[in-house]
């Protein structure tokens, strides 16, 4: 099967940042599915584990990276019972495991879902890895409760990328929440108010301030998707007594959590390779969460967040994808069609 890979941790612009080759295509066995890729996305993992995984060395074998996938099943494991040969799947994958830069994948059918009937492939594989960071962040690790918290507050950083498209859908169709997303540039703002925020701040400014002028000068819950060093001072003054607060960046340098103490602010970590990574005992609910994904696509209740397709597994197209997440100013999500 033809594959894209890289040997050295290099530049996007270097030639040799991907390389093309074949390898053999892999068989399935226990829980695993052997999907036909069909397109994947890629997201700011990609690239930190292209510029990390191979940074001082070189690969003895080219290493395949790609999570977001989407496609059909060709073959299966003897331990598989949730899906078929055939059927339409889509996933985002494992990170201790091959990726989805390749024809086939092989993936455990515990971290697969359905694919919507209603989306394209395009549409599609733009959905699971920010899908599932923002279901599980705002109802996994917050545990919102659409009746309990109605009208609550939720503040998001960086609501234009990939994860905060699909949180702030998530947040007000499904949380019952009242969205404040963060974007700084008109076409970043209009996606925000397009995916349904309530308000939209600009980062660069006083955040504090904005927040007054709408009348949340405090928010019940924050997700930040962006740099959780940076906005720190600003997120320890804004949250409310009791509120919670989850991340997916983390801090390069150890953070003050004793300002937390005095209002019992909760603090979680949202990684969504976890379960995978672990194999926690409730590695399932990965497929329950993409179906439940699904459902809401279908039903119109949330939308797709595709912004770019790209037509065509080849190393320039991969190239391209980096490039543009490297850039730190995609809306949205870029997907790569095969």
């Amino acid at each position: 099967m033809k594959a894209i890979g890289f040997k050295e941790s290099l530049p996007i612009t270097e030639e040799n940042s991907f390389i093309e080759f074949e390898t053999l295509k892999p068989s399935p066995s226990g829980y695993d599915l052997l999907v036909r890729v069909q397109a994947n996305s890629v997201n700011p993992v990609d690239y930190k584990v292209r510029q990390n995984a191979a940074k001082d060395e070189v690969l003895e074998s080219p290493k395949i990276i790609g999570w977001d996938a989407v496609g059909i099943v060709e073959a299966v494991g003897e331990k598989t019972a949730r899906f078929k040969v055939g059927d339409e799947v889509y996933y985002a994958g494992d990170i201790t495991r091959s990726g989805s830069n390749a024809e086939y994948q092989l993936i455990d059918e515990r971290i697969v879902g359905r694919k919507p009937k209603n989306l394209t492939i395009a549409e599609t594989a733009a959905i699971p890895l920010t899908g599932l960071t923002a279901y599980e962040a705002l109802f996994d690790r917050i545990r919102v409760d659409p009746e309990k918290d109605k009208g609550k507050s939720v503040l998001i950083l960086a609501g234009a990328g990939g994860v905060g498209s699909i949180a702030i859908q998530l947040a007000k169709k499904l949380g019952n929440l009242t969205v404040i997303a963060t974007a700084s540039r008109e076409d970043s703002v209009q996606w925000c108010t397009d995916m349904g925020a309530d308000f939209v701040i600009n980062h660069h400014n006083d955040i504090r301030e904005q927040l007054r002028t709408i009348d949340h000068g405090e928010v019940d819950y924050i997700l930040d998707f962006v740099d959780l060093e940076s906005y720190w001072d600003n997120i320890t003054e804004i949250i409310k007594p009791q509120g919670h607060i989850v991340s997916i960046t983390g801090s390069s340098k150890p953070l003050n959590l004793d300002i937390l103490k005095s209002k019992s602010v909760s603090l979680s970590w949202e990684f969504m390779f976890t379960r995978s990574m672990h194999q926690t005992s409730d590695m399932a609910r990965q497929h329950e969460i993409l179906n439940h994904l699904s459902e809401l696509l279908e039903a119109g209740a949330i939308r797709t967040t595709l912004k770019t397709t790209l037509e065509g597994f080849t190393v320039e197209n991969l190239k391209e994808a980096h490039r543009l997440q490297e850039l730190g100013k995609s809306i949205g999500k870029n997907v790569i069609v095969f």
